[in-house]
């Protein structure tokens, strides 16, 4: 995917001005990441909002013991970090690249200018801040009520949140390893509960992909 093909699938980027959209294209930087890279660390000054053109980031934190944890993770198709840019506050988490990722890099200082020249992309950021709530809202949920199964179950449907993960594909690309990373457990553990889910139907499981076959069914899982 291309930052034109990103900025197509973006809500906030279909409702700018020609000369709106020109001065973004022109504005933002598109950078690799390896796998296992930092996209931003956290205490770093936030410099910019991020989109993801190819790969898969997670967003994580770590305690001064070493204990870590994973708040969600971000497809290609996405942006993220609108709270610390609206802010203009240091960074509070870590973004790592799950693999090989290429990022597009919007300055604080387009995002700005676009929050006082674009209704449309005030109304997506709304929207946006709101459905990250909620996100985080229902991952204390899962995390304290739900089973394994259910919370990885949990992991992968939030993947799929229309909003924050615009994309038509029920299908991802995503190992094992990298949706444990996302769901706090085993790499092991997760192999057992894509059986369990995949017996129910809900998805199907191939090497290194995912198809969902019942998107709903996932969110509901468990409960």
């Amino acid at each position: 995917m291309s930052l034109e093909t990103l900025l197509q699938r973006s809500a906030w980027a279909q409702g700018l001005t020609p000369d709106q959209r020109a001065r973004v294209v022109a504005e933002i930087q598109v950078r690799p990441v390896e796998n296992g890279g930092y996209v931003c660390r956290k205490g770093d000054p936030t410099h910019a909002w991020f989109g993801v053109i190819e790969g898969l980031v997670k967003i994580t934190t770590a305690s001064a013991s070493g204990k870590s944890v994973t708040f969600t993770g971000v497809p290609a198709g996405a942006w993220f970090g609108e709270g610390s840019v609206l802010k203009h506050e240091i960074r509070k988490y870590d973004v790592m690249a799950l693999r090989d990722s290429v990022l597009a890099h919007m300055p604080i200082a387009t995002f700005d200018w676009l929050l006082d020249t674009s209704i449309p992309f005030n109304r997506f950021l709304t929207r946006q801040l709101n459905e990250r709530l909620g996100q985080f809202i229902a991952a204390v949920e899962h995390e304290r009520l739900l089973d394994t199964d259910a919370r990885v179950a949990r992991s992968l449907s939030s993947m799929f949140n229309p909003n924050l993960y615009p994309s038509d594909d029920n299908t991802m690309q995503i190992s094992q390893e990298e949706l444990s990373y996302l769901a706090g457990v085993s790499r092991q553990r997760v192999n057992l509960a894509l059986k369990v889910l995949e017996q129910a139907g809900l998805v199907k499981v191939d090497y290194g992909v995912l198809t969902i076959l019942d998107l709903e069914g996932l969110r509901e899982f468990g409960m």
